[in-house]
């Protein structure tokens, strides 16, 4: 299979708690408000509509402590989004291991893929995916591991999650660099 066709699916791997402390730490400097969280159905819908085809969406959650944040949960399930939730010892990084582990599956079965993280340490799971499919990242540009942005010559495809994506209600406080096509002055007088 060539990276313009398609098997029929994308599927899509999400790094809740990398996206989330991304949006907390790094660009609101402080917890997000309801309103200030993605709206993971755009997410899906964007990479329907973008690679024209199934989307099956899987969001990996951090349940080592024995608790899962059940209303997000089961608005999750209601988008049609599988909900891993992994445990393990305390100094694992259970979610890395399970995204590792999925992408390493993925080798071995038709379909595109698309990561929501910023993490570097799935670059050699996506690049060993890229000669035989569409790969792609979601996440913040100015965030993202300058190894994804040099996989972009390879054939990985990056689509912001605020600007592409548009998948937040409100406009979020980022300074990022623009092409001139997206600078719009009036964004900026007020």
């Amino acid at each position: 299979m060539d990276q313009g066709s398609a098997a029929g699916v994308t599927y899509l791997l999400v790094d809740g708690e990398n996206v989330d402390a991304t949006l907390g730490n790094d660009i609101l400097k402080r917890r997000p408000t309801p309103d200030e969280r993605p709206r993971w159905d755009r997410v899906a819908e964007f990479l329907r509509q973008e690679w024209g085809q199934e989307v099956r969406a899987l969001f990996f959650l951090n349940a080592t402590s024995g608790h899962m944040p059940m209303p997000f949960v089961q608005a999750l399930l209601a988008l049609n989004y599988r909900v891993i939730p992994l445990a393990g010892a305390k100094d694992e990084k259970v979610v890395d291991i399970g995204i590792q582990r999925t992408l390493a599956a993925l080798t071995d079965r038709a379909g595109d893929v698309v990561l929501a993280s910023h993490d570097a340490d799935f670059e050699p799971h996506l690049r060993a995916l890229l000669p035989n499919r569409r790969v792609g990242i979601i996440g913040f540009r100015e965030f993202v591991s300058q190894r994804f942005a040099d996989m972009e010559l390879d054939g990985l495809q990056f689509f912001d999650m605020e600007s592409a994506v548009h998948a937040f209600n409100i406009p979020l406080p980022r300074v990022r660099i623009l092409t001139l096509d997206e600078f719009d002055p009036a964004d900026f007088l007020g």
